[in-house]
């Protein structure tokens, strides 16, 4: 369970044919690397780093890589990797793959998600198992939309609603804007908007803290569900500031 709420934190329009389109003010961000400290009922339990990049031919690739660390890694060494590969053209951004996997525990995990843009239909594999589904234009994976809400907050807008192909359905996800936040982080003190998903009839809450100095890069998310506590909070970056200064860390 440990390992997540991670895929929580993993699970951050005007949409055209086969991807994601916005006007020129909405561009995608630059590529970054960033890490994090995840911490359950305030003890540290888990690392993640996640990898935005670009190539030349116009793909991209976003990988996150999320490992237990602390007291807990002596007993345990769960891992959880996602990648997400696929175009950009302009301001729309295309998924292709999406690939899930979980190691180090009896719950291993491994699923993949292909998207057919001719066809519009997802082929989804979990465990060697395969299935089929037709879907709309503009279908996210469950890690691209956490990068496209980022180049969508800069359109200032209240609400982000996302489709995500997640568990072999096209699922919608909804944030609300709770307005704007002074947070300290180990990077120093930042000023951030603070957005939230909630769950009909589920005590589950949901809050991404996103810093417009950053290209309204996640800098801390919360997930809370009845007694349990999970908050992670960034502690390096490389990329995306202004001044492109570099990796700032403090673990």
């Amino acid at each position: 369970m440990l390992l997540f709420r991670y895929c929580l934190f993993s699970s951050l329009l005007a949409m055209a044919a086969g991807g994601v389109v916005a006007g020129e003010d909405a561009l995608p961000p630059p590529d970054f690397k960033v890490g994090y400290s995840l911490y359950m009922s305030g003890i540290k339990v888990a690392k993640v780093e996640r990898r935005f990049s670009r190539s030349s031919d116009g793909t991209y690739r976003y990988l996150s890589e999320a490992s237990v660390t602390g007291l807990i890694a002596l007993f345990r060494d769960d891992r959880i990797v996602e990648e997400s590969h696929g175009r950009i053209n302009g301001s729309t951004i295309m998924p292709d793959y999406y690939k899930y996997s979980r190691t180090g525990s009896k719950k291993a995990r491994d699923v993949s998600v292909h998207f057919n843009w001719d066809s519009n239909r997802v082929t989804n594999r979990v465990n060697g198992d395969a299935w089929h589904m037709d879907v709309e234009p503009g279908i996210l994976d469950k890690l691209l939309y956490q990068y496209i809400i980022m180049r969508d907050l800069k359109k200032d807008k209240s609400t982000l609603t996302y489709t995500v192909a997640d568990g072999g359905k096209a699922k919608t996800y909804h944030f609300e804007s709770l307005g704007r936040e002074v947070i300290n982080t180990p990077l120093g003190e930042m000023e951030t908007i603070k957005l939230g998903r909630y769950k009909s009839g589920s005590k589950r809450e949901l809050i991404i803290w996103c810093a417009p100095d950053l290209h309204y890069l996640p800098v801390k998310v919360r997930d809370m569900e009845e007694d349990n506590n999970y908050v992670a909070v960034i502690n390096s970056l490389d990329g995306l500031t202004s001044q492109e200064s570099g990796v700032r860390s403090q673990e």
